[in-house]
């Protein structure tokens, strides 16, 4: 037993049927593809297509959301494979506690916190600013208060500081609530709002057709140059790297898909349904992506994108170039906030089976699996990240993560893809209903090109994910490690030098930042010191067993 121990395979699926801890099993091949679907098209569709136009590729950006949709279907493809093989709740978390063991599958539990949670918050924040929109410019009524939707760090031009966020609170409770009560309902909530968000879509793309300007896509990949944007922050634009950055920023346009795979366990036939559900909505997503994005890019201009419309430059190009269709503008904005309802709903749902699988897993405390005796769900996983991204979005301004959500699950991918090519060394006799093919060349394909697209969104991103891991580190070595259940199988004990060595190191940096204020690239080497001191200390102890250490995967 130690860091790199597996999860055995007869072991998920022992747990998978274990008495009252079994979930409801209600989700259709239909309902899959509709959680996918409501899980893709969002915020990304409808933000950060204008943004990765005006900040990187100007029309080329459908190339951009090409290389995204590359590397997502080759995760798909990997993601398929496990989620049929591995049909448990946990998505990448479980896939990589089968194949790479605990260490692995808690990073991986940890990042994808980053994915779900954090992305959540972040789309719920969303969702507030696009509900005063929809209240002044649909219905005609007064806003929000200013301080009634905005967290405490942020001041109006006329000087209203912020209170709590109330509507971003409450579309968080709301939806959590409604997974509470049940998945079946849940999905069929999404399915109402997919049918509406893809109709908007489709209406763009047919109508947007006839107002296209050949102008604005000539030239279509314009010359490698540099774009400040109004924070002062440096965007290759045009050319190789303005393609790869565009890819970078929509990338958070496919997010969700992989979020079906938390839902397998609750899957009626997730051996043939789940690739349905994965590479279904990823497919469809990807032609409709394109075709949006070549539309827009032709009816409006890049500067268009960089300074009057923004946000909400897709009714603003309906609103200007599209003459007598004010009324789609206005359906528009429906659309949003409907999409980032859906968005939210599906990373609720993907957060709470996260949280279900590392509770049963002693990694969590156990409530996190605790399942309500009627409706079958995790009630309390679902309760608790109720609170937590409830008071995120309430009191956390919305820019505070950026790209994070990004980063986080493109390494989640490089990891699913790597689990793909262990598990076919490790145990090429497990029954699979899906197999990826050209195994290992697809899959290192999907490492690269994620890897890729990780590169573009620059290094502030990944000095806080090394901050973000070290943190995970922490809490691994200090609580998880001595009550994971595969250790204490083996009596397995951790001793607390690490963990309060650790929080020392935090709290005297944090505490010499306070007074000193260290250049970025200082404080990165501190932080990745701080993680690389943790992890070698742990390493170092022994189990209460003397004749077998931490390193010992056996």
């Amino acid at each position: 037993m130690g860091l790199f121990t597996k999860k055995p395979i007869h072991t998920l699926y022992a747990d998978a049927v274990a008495g009252t801890n079994q979930l409801k099993q209600t989700l259709s091949r239909r309902s899959l593809i509709g959680l996918g679907i409501g899980a893709i098209i969002g915020a990304g569709l409808f933000v950060r297509t204008a943004a990765a136009a005006a900040q990187n590729a100007g029309p080329s950006v459908t190339y951009g959301f090409i290389l995204a949709a590359i590397g997502c279907a080759l995760a798909g493809l990997c993601y398929a494979e496990l989620s049929s093989s591995i049909p448990i709740a946990g998505s990448a978390y479980t896939y990589s506690y089968a194949t790479m063991g605990e260490l692995f599958a808690w990073i991986i539990g940890w990042d994808l916190v980053l994915e779900y949670a954090v992305g959540a918050a972040t789309v719920g924040i969303a969702w507030s600013e696009y509900l005063n929109n929809l209240l002044v410019n649909v219905f005609h009524v007064k806003a929000v208060a200013y301080e009634w939707c905005h967290s405490p760090f942020e001041k109006s031009a006329d000087g209203v500081r912020g209170i709590v966020n109330l509507p971003a609170f409450g579309i968080v409770t709301v939806l959590s609530l409604l997974l509470i009560r049940g998945t079946k309902e849940s999905a069929f909530f999404n399915n109402l709002i997919v049918v509406v968000k893809v109709a908007i879509v489709l209406l763009i793309i047919s109508i947007g057709w006839g107002f296209m300007q050949p102008a604005n896509h000539t030239p279509y990949i314009p010359e490698p140059s540099t774009y400040v944007d109004p924070q002062g922050i440096s965007h290759h634009f045009g050319g190789f790297w303005g393609i790869v950055g565009a890819a970078g920023v929509v990338f958070f346009a496919f997010i969700g898909f992989d979020a079906v795979s938390t839902a397998a366990q609750e899957a009626k036939n997730p051996g043939k349904d789940m690739p349905w559900g994965i590479l279904g909505s990823l497919g469809i997503c990807t032609i409709l992506y394109i075709l949006f994005a070549h539309v827009l890019t032709g009816v409006a201009t890049v500067e268009d994108f960089r300074t009057t419309g923004k946000e909400a430059s897709v009714a603003f190009a309906i609103n200007k170039y599209m003459t007598g269709f004010h009324w789609l503008g206005n359906f528009v904005t429906i659309a949003i906030l409907a999409g980032f309802s859906s968005v939210i709903l599906v990373m609720l749902l993907g957060q709470s089976r996260v949280f279900y699988s590392m509770g049963n897993d002693g990694l969590l405390p156990n409530f996190f699996s605790a399942i309500h005796p009627k409706f079958k769900t995790p009630y309390k996983a679902n309760l608790i990240i109720m609170v937590i991204v409830g008071l995120f979005a309430a009191f956390v301004p919305g820019d505070i993560v950026g790209d994070m959500t990004s980063i986080g699950t493109l390494f989640a991918f490089i990891l699913v893809c790597a689990a793909v090519i262990i598990l076919r060394k490790t145990d090429p006799d497990l029954p699979r209903k899906f197999r990826t093919p050209l195994v290992p060349l697809l899959p290192i394909l999907g490492m690269v090109v994620c890897f890729l697209m990780i590169l573009g969104l620059g290094w502030t991103n990944w000095l806080r994910l090394v901050i973000w891991l070290d943190l995970g580190f922490l809490i691994y070595f200090g609580y998880s490690i001595n009550r994971s259940k595969l250790h204490h199988a083996s009596n397995f004990k951790m001793n607390k030098t690490p963990f309060l060595v650790g929080v020392s190191m935090i709290v005297l940096t944090l505490g010499i930042n306070y007074f000193v204020h260290f250049p970025v690239w200082l404080e990165l080497s501190i932080w990745s010191a701080i993680g690389v001191v943790i992890l070698t200390l742990g390493i170092m102890q022994k189990s209460s067993d003397p004749n077998h250490t931490i390193l010992n995967s056996d």
